[in-house]
């Protein structure tokens, strides 16, 4: 596995293109990460200015610069309007393990479009980026995105209990899995 990415990749899936966040981003991303419900499980306050999202995108550039991680932005074809981002973050390339976060604009919930991106980032970190493991941690009352891991092969493993110190509060964390072998597999019986 390579600690940088010299070109950021560009995935395409039947209905979306996930692509690098820019600064020129910044009202999209305001847009969504403005709504207390999209935040809900984020482990932030929503967004009030533009500022707090050009910070965002900051943070999106520097795990790349680092080798840490790497975050797409989710557009439709056709528009280029980023309504979500999916990515790795805490790579740990000597162990070939990653941890995956994705949210969606609540415009676009209950279409499938979470699980489209996410299946095209990690058929990415799988077969470009060499991992063995991928991880997500999902706060238990986070249904939807229990059920949208679930859908791509994830097992829940255990509960992190008091894992995150986030918003004013403890939260508990489940802790998801999904294997390359086990990601392969589903992937043949399609």
């Amino acid at each position: 596995m390579t600690n940088e990415v010299e070109t950021f990749p560009v995935l395409e899936t039947d209905r979306l293109i996930l692509r690098k966040i820019e600064k020129s981003d910044a009202n999209s991303i305001l847009k969504y990460l403005s709504d207390k419900e999209v935040m809900e499980f984020y482990g932030l306050e929503p967004f009030k200015t533009v500022d707090d999202a050009l910070n965002e995108i900051s943070w999106y550039q520097s795990i790349v610069n680092e080798g840490t991680g790497i975050r797409w932005g989710i557009t439709l074809k056709g528009e280029d309007e980023v309504i979500g981002s999916c990515g790795f973050l805490n790579m740990v390339p000597q162990h070939f393990r990653t941890e995956i976060g994705f949210e969606l604009s609540k415009s676009y919930w209950g279409q499938g479009i979470a699980s489209e991106a996410l299946e095209a980032v990690i058929t990415y970190g799988f077969s470009h980026l060499n991992f063995q493991r991928i991880e997500a941690l999902i706060e238990p009352p986070n249904m939807p995105s229990q059920k949208v891991t679930e859908k791509q092969g994830f097992i829940r493993e255990g509960l992190l209990r008091n894992y995150e110190f986030t918003c004013g509060k403890f939260d508990d964390l489940y802790l998801y899995s999904l294997l390359k072998q086990d990601f392969e597999a589903l992937q043949n019986e399609k």
